[in-house]
């Protein structure tokens, strides 16, 4: 097998990615891939004036979807004005941990999704059916509080997408997801949408586990046939307060920043991070549905 690395196109713009929170987050979860945490200011909150011009030179360029993640995107306090102006132009999507909804905030983002023709959707992040599953990697008493923000959610009309990293062995899959679904429908969630994902073993998730192992790279022969579409790389790119960056795994790596402007980000960029190899294995998992997931 080649030792070298490809180099993925940008097909076209379709998505653009906001790190609206930067990596400042109200929890630390231990396998946490950008290492977020409330003490994290390496990437800092983006105000509605700096998101704005982004949207739209995103427009211009042909961008059909907007995704805003951190971090904790509701830790920003203008985040609500920047879903309105970015739903004027297409549908956006929110990914949190759902702890800082309150009801007042729920009622708003249902008079936000209202007031525009393009949909609004949110992926909340559960690592557990139950406390002790949860909170032992999120931390104590994130659970409930989680919970608390997806009931809020589906309550005001909205059907979240339950993201789960997946931290248990193969053998467990049937049994796991069951026990996912039964603890969704018994607070209320009737048809819950689930999807699982594949743990990233870069940041925290690196010491959580052993990391990747040494031959986990993708090479120029393993692309043969294979659907680049698939890859994040070839359809979007993620704003941070820092500039562009190819995507939202490898946001800590220099050399995935690639300009200051979108149009100055459309190049190619090499597959040369072992993130990449989770990303070939099973598909476009930071879009919101995947060949690797459920949608339940």
């Amino acid at each position: 097998m080649s030792s070298t690395h490809p180099a993925i196109e940008l097909d076209a713009l379709d998505n653009v990615w906001f790190q609206v929170s930067g990596t400042i987050c109200n929890i630390a979860c231990k396998h946490c891939f950008n290492n977020s945490s409330p003490s994290n200011q390496a990437f800092g909150l983006m105000s509605f004036n700096q998101c704005r011009p982004y949207i739209d030179e995103a427009v211009k360029l042909g961008a059909k979807e907007f995704y805003f993640t951190g971090g904790e995107p509701f830790a920003n306090k203008e985040l609500l004005s920047i879903l309105k102006y970015a739903l004027r132009f297409g549908p956006a999507t929110v990914l949190t941990n759902g702890m800082l909804i309150r009801e007042s905030t729920a009622q708003a983002l249902r008079e936000i999704s209202a007031d525009s023709i393009y949909t609004l959707e949110f992926r909340v992040s559960l690592d557990g059916y139950n406390e002790e599953m949860n909170d032992a990697i999120r931390g104590g008493g994130v659970f409930k509080k989680t919970m608390s923000g997806v009931k809020l959610l589906f309550e005001q009309g909205f059907l979240p997408i339950v993201t789960v990293t997946r931290t248990w062995e193969e053998l467990e899959e049937e049994k796991t997801l069951s026990a996912f679904i039964k603890t969704l429908t018994e607070y209320g969630y009737k048809r819950p949408r689930l999807k699982i994902l594949p743990s990233i073993k870069i940041g925290q998730e690196a010491l959580r586990t052993t990391g990747y192992e040494k031959h986990e790279y993708v090479s120029e022969e393993m692309m043969d046939g294979y659907d680049a579409s698939q890859l994040i790389c070839s359809n979007s790119r993620l704003v941070t307060s820092n500039g562009v960056c190819v995507c939202p795994i490898l946001v800590n790596s220099p050399d995935a920043k690639l300009g200051e402007t979108l149009e100055g980000s459309l190049r190619s960029f090499e597959l040369n991070h072992q993130a990449c190899f989770t990303c070939y294995l099973y598909g476009a998992i930071c879009s919101n549905f995947y060949s690797g997931g459920h949608d339940v």
